[in-house]
């Protein structure tokens, strides 16, 4: 089971206190998009072994969301930081590489 702790808060629990919302660090595509931008926004998710950026909601407390790095094979978590954050923050990255040396993904590396 997942153990999370909510930045915005600082509640710490089970997965089961909060939702998991998918894929964090998307570009959004609105109304006025091509076809194939929408489709890839919609369609085209990334589903890696190991380290993952997903977005989650504290349901069961203050309701705000926020991402989560994780790794989805050892459900080690590494870090929590506000939804607002454009990309992961330095110390969360840094404690990904000391775990999987030369590790990347997207442009996080």
């Amino acid at each position: 089971m997942l153990i999370l702790t909510c930045p915005c808060c600082g509640v710490t629990g089970e997965e089961t206190e909060f939702h998991q919302g998918g894929e964090a660090h998307l570009k959004r595509f609105g109304p006025g998009a091509s076809d194939d931008d929408f489709h890839t926004y919609m369609f085209a998710k990334e589903n890696p072994k190991g380290v993952h950026f997903e977005r989650w909601r504290h349901n069961n407390g203050c309701g705000k969301w926020f991402h989560a790095a994780r790794d989805t094979v050892t459900l080690e978590v590494y870090g929590t930081y506000p939804a607002q954050t454009l990309e992961p923050p330095q110390n969360i990255r840094d404690a990904i590489t000391a775990k999987r040396p030369g590790w990347t993904w997207r442009d996080f590396a």
